[in-house]
């Protein structure tokens, strides 16, 4: 196999492997930089913390949703048949802990 490039050609062509190894390694070089790797590093604590608090958001909306829809119906009136037994629960508690605590201070 003979190579039929003139002395020129085979200049141009190692001055362009040059070029690109010179290209290759400054990218390597940024890559492993430690500036560039705790970049890429918060980067990606930052989307997980981003994609953890997202799907918590949501659970939470989900849920309340869930409850609300509970106590109002659809068109936005309270469901009294629901409403009232919870209230009167709470009361009831409410009333319970107050009267605990003031028979402990006696």
């Amino acid at each position: 196999m003979s190579d039929t490039r003139t002395p020129a050609q085979i200049e141009a062509d190692i001055i362009s492997r040059r070029q690109q190894l010179a290209l290759v390694l400054d990218e390597i070089g940024v890559r492993v930089h430690p500036k560039t790797i705790v970049g890429d590093a918060k980067a990606k604590v930052a989307s997980t913390v981003d994609r953890t608090a997202g799907r918590a958001f949501v659970a939470v909306n989900r849920s309340v949703s869930d409850v609300r829809a509970q106590f109002v119906s659809e068109d936005g009136s309270p469901r009294l048949e629901r409403v009232i037994p919870v209230a009167v629960v709470v009361v009831g508690a409410v009333a319970l802990l107050t009267l605990s605590k003031s028979r402990g201070k006696r």
